[in-house]
This record gives structure tokens, sequence and C-alpha cells, in this order.
């Protein structure tokens, strides 16, 4: 028969130091491994919120040479505008140069005999004409002769009084007459 060998060592409490040792060093590899996990997740955020701000800051740059451009497009119609409007007025005037004198033309033209205007006075398209008449009549008459015109339209009288203009007894008179705009004639040739 063999010998019972009785082994005498602390096996077990070996056993239990040697998983001891081995369950630190992998409590050990598994903090370091979350740890290095926590760094490099702190690291990526880190470098994806600078690249976010540089983004940022690169697009608001870009945003305030958009608002300068806009302002100066904003003052470039305005200045457009401006022109515009100038334009405008010089082609009204003219357009209209000649208007006056043909204005004053047709109202001595048509005036008859008897009939003085003492004042005349244009505002928009409407003409107040006043002055003295040696009688009512005349004063019918001169009305008549503006409608005929193509210049005048829709002559109103507004009064007829009786006055005295020195030794001698006359009729005063307003009336109101729309002008109307005719385009001026073209030279031969030209548009």
């Amino acid at each position: 028969m063999t010998p019972i060998r009785i082994n005498l060592l602390p096996h077990r409490q070996m056993r239990r130091a040697h998983q001891q040792r081995l369950f630190a060093v992998l409590a050990v590899i598994v903090a370091g491994l979350g740890l290095a996990a926590v760094v490099i997740g702190q690291v990526q955020l880190i470098n994806t919120k600078s690249a976010q701000d540089r983004r940022n800051t690169f697009l608001q740059s870009e945003i305030a040479k958009l608002d300068l451009q806009i302002a100066e497009i904003k003052q470039l119609r305005d200045k457009t505008q401006n022109l515009l409007a100038r334009k405008n007025v010089v082609e009204s005037l003219q357009s209209n140069r000649t208007e006056a004198v043909r204005l004053f033309d047709e109202l001595a033209r048509r005036l008859p005999e008897g009939l003085y205007l003492k004042s005349v006075k244009q505002s928009g398209d409407g003409l107040a004409l006043s002055g003295y008449a040696q009688s009512s009549a005349r004063v019918s008459t001169y009305m008549r002769a503006l409608d005929e015109t193509s210049l005048f339209q829709e002559p109103v009288l507004v009064e007829v009084k009786a006055a005295q203009v020195g030794s001698q007894r006359v009729n005063e008179f307003s009336m109101n007459v729309k002008i109307t705009h005719q385009a001026p004639p073209t030279k031969a040739g030209m548009p």
C-alpha cells in the first residue's frame, strides 16, 4: 500500500491569496481602462467643443462681413433711389420747361378785348385767374375760349363783382381752370 500523504501546506490560503492578487490586478486593469475611457472621452469632448467653437467663430466673422455688405447694399439702394428721384425731377423739368411759355401764350391769345388779368396762380394742375372785365359777357367769352383750347379744360367761374378801378366801373372776376398736360412735340427724327 501506498502511504497516504497529507499535504500540510496551506493550499487553500495560497489559492485564495492568488485569487485575491488576480482580482486586485483585474480591478486595477479595469479601473485603469475605465479611467482611460473617461480621459479619452473627455479629450474627445474637448476637441469636439473646440472645433465647434472655431466653426462658430468663423461663422460669426462671416456673418459680420455679410452684415457690412448688406449695409453697403442698403446704402447703394438708397443712393440709387435718390439718384432716380433726381433724374425724374430733371426729366419732368425738362419735359415741362416750355409749359409755362405755352400757358402764358394761350392765356394772352384767348384774352378778349376789354378784359385784363391781374393775377395768375398755379397750384398743381389748377390755375387761378383773377382780373377785371368791362362786362360779365367778356368773362363768359374768355371762359369759352379757354375751354376750346387743348391746354385748358373745365373753366369754373368763382365770382364776379362790381368794382371801381380809377374812374371806371368794371367787373372784378376770379375763375379756376384745369391744365391738361400734353407730351411736348418731338423734333423730327427724335423719339
